[in-house]
């Protein structure tokens, strides 16, 4: 807990030396896992974290330092060693500080650390049952992640707030084998929600029937051939390529510093008529979503790309101040020990309004991605190289057969004037962003859509 007293304290002295603006962020963690190998619990862990970092401006460069010391005595020496880094700024006074209530447009239902570890293997025990069915799954873990967190921020401009924050994650993981060759599948659902997401967001069973039918088709498809062809990403995790190819190149992080490929385009287009593109922490319940983002800054729904035309741009505090444009709420850090910057929250495309079938009978001869893998993006150019977790290849537009081993290779701002379908059925994926303040929970999501030209990596 941070009180007005502690925190205006600490604050003071951060702009002693000239700091034109100051903030202090405390943050106090539960997490706790599990995992299961092949029916048998190996993993029961639980870890707490409790610390928090003081931040300092002078116009455009910014000193963030951090302690686990939050007495405050820590919490004034912390604050001193960030204003020791800042000389002969033009200064600020702390302006009164009060609390104000964060408005909670995220309920949870069934705080996680009030669930016994009994009731999270119970579910863990069904998604191995279900695997047991499938003879070629030759080995199958399955985990389970929640976390509780709590933050107070304040600053000198006078916010001084705070938030509750719930996240639980399933996880499944399956390995089929033919004795000389493996291929796995998998599946892992999460929300920024308490132990109710069992109840209609999370089907343990329906993740392990999942995770073993993407091993097994995979084990039995032949390897994918490559070439330039048009290529059909479905919905859901498909929304990862604009995440990682397009997204983080609209995050200040990169616009700022001109390093985004995107840099000095708004209002110019960037993708075809067919593409709107949407950050979003404002989604109920969403593993991306927030009450505030890590500046106390209520979150927000941002267009980023609207009809093809680039509208917006993802900025947080400092960056905004380089910018001379508003923040958007999109500030965000994965704890203490991190200094917040613009990030992703819930981003996706937009549905469209093509049919999901008529996208495929269409396109001739190309590559269905069922399922998208992991993969590498240079941000300053967008090139991207994605493997395709699950793939078909289409033939006269009919799906022929499953191929293995594909990847999609290719740069953001080329892609996206290359989409000339997009479907109705918009899906969200969840995962782990990683940038300059950590890993963070984000969504990824899309409909189906339609690259008319796109190289595909295989043999």
């Amino acid at each position: 807990m941070l009180s007005e007293q502690l925190a205006a304290k600490v604050l003071a002295e951060a702009v002693k030396t000239g700091g034109d603006f100051a903030e202090i962020f405390l943050e106090d963690r539960l997490n706790h896992s599990l995992s299961m190998l092949s029916g048998k619990v190996e993993t029961v862990n639980s870890l707490r974290l409790h610390g928090a970092g003081v931040r300092v401006f002078s116009g455009t460069q910014g000193i963030y330092v951090y302690t686990n010391d939050t007495t405050e005595a820590g919490l004034i020496a912390c604050a001193r060693r960030a204003a020791g880094a800042i000389l002969d700024g033009k200064g600020a006074q702390v302006q009164p500080l009060s609390w104000q209530d964060t408005k909670n447009i995220h309920p949870i239902l069934l705080r996680p650390d009030q669930v016994k570890s009994a009731r999270k293997v119970e579910k863990m025990r069904a998604a191995q049952a279900a695997l047991k069915q499938y003879d070629e799954i030759a080995q199958a873990a399955v985990s389970y992640s929640d976390s509780l967190q709590r933050v107070w921020i304040a600053n000198t401009e006078g916010l001084f707030t705070g938030d509750t924050r719930v996240y639980t994650r399933f996880f499944v993981n399956a390995i089929a084998s033919n004795g000389t060759e493996n291929q796995t599948g998998s599946a892992s659902p999460g929300a920024m929600q308490g132990f109710e997401i069992f109840d209609h967001r999370i089907d343990p069973e329906a993740c392990a029937h999942k995770a073993a039918r993407q091993a097994i088709t995979m084990l039995h498809a032949p390897l994918c051939p490559a070439g330039v062809m048009p290529v059909v990403i479905d919905n859901g995790f498909g929304g990862v390529i604009f995440h990682e190819a397009c997204g983080h190149s609209l995050e200040a992080t990169s616009v700022a510093p001109g390093n985004s490929e995107f840099c000095g385009k708004l209002g110019r287009k960037v993708a075809s008529d067919k593409v709107t593109a949407i950050d979003d922490g404002t989604l109920p319940n969403e593993w991306g979503s927030l009450n505030i983002d890590d500046e106390g800054t209520p979150t927000t729904r941002l267009v980023l790309i609207e009809n093809g035309i680039l509208k917006n741009y993802m900025i947080d505090k400092l960056n905004a101040r380089k910018m001379g444009m508003p923040i958007t709420g999109s500030s965000r850090r994965q704890g203490y020990m991190y200094a917040p910057t613009s990030r992703m929250r819930n981003t996706y495309i937009a549905a469209g309004n093509d049919d999901e079938a008529e996208i495929i009978s269409s396109m001739g001869d190309g590559l269905y991605a069922k399922a998208m893998g992991g993969g590498s993006v240079e941000p300053s150019t967008g090139k991207f190289n994605f493997s395709v977790q699950e793939g078909y290849l289409v033939k006269d537009g009919k799906i022929a057969h499953p191929v293995r081993g594909a990847s999609l290779i290719g740069r953001g701002s080329e892609i996206l004037p290359l989409i000339d379908r997009v479907g109705k059925d918009m899906q969200m994926a969840q995962g782990m962003c990683g940038s300059q303040s950590g890993s963070v929970p984000t969504n990824v999501g899309q409909p189906m859509i339609r690259v008319s030209s796109m190289t595909v990596g295989g043999r």
